[in-house]
């Protein structure tokens, strides 16, 4: 299967904000805000659901890196992580990736949700993960 993101690490095609072992940074190639980075897990897993633990936390970890270096170095205020998963998600590319985004007060964007879905359950929705979780044994990685 063909990956615009497994593309851009296998042809060292990007701008680099962070290469490590397991998970990379670069910027997107129409940024939000100044200084809008992708992180990505450098080996293809379609989403945060076939990710291992082990690469998620790693990716993670490089998440909050670049964060930090936002608020540190881009004097931004706040940041705005953003990621979609699975089809019903708007996922637009299918390795998972995380937008990092440098805000500051009065910027001018919103990157928060306007509306609210209309999807409707029959069961109390915190009741039901709930107990899955409960039942559930932690995945290993």
């Amino acid at each position: 299967m063909y990956c615009t993101l497994c593309r851009l690490i296998r042809e060292d095609a990007a701008r680099w904000v962070a290469r490590e072992a397991v998970a990379c940074a670069f910027s997107p190639l129409d940024p939000l805000a100044p200084g809008h980075t992708l992180v990505v897990p450098t080996q293809h897993y379609a989403d945060v659901f076939d990710t291992p633990h082990d690469v998620l936390a790693a990716t993670m970890a490089l998440v909050q890196r670049v964060a930090g270096a936002m608020r540190a170095a881009l004097d931004a205020t706040g940041v705005n992580i953003l990621s979609a998963s699975g089809p019903g998600s708007e996922q637009s590319v299918p390795h998972l990736h995380f937008h990092v985004v440098p805000r500051w007060m009065g910027d001018g964007i919103s990157t928060w949700p306007a509306g609210r879905s209309e999807h409707v359950l029959t069961e109390d929705p915190d009741a039901t993960l709930a107990a899955f979780l409960a039942r559930e044994r932690p995945h290993r990685g």
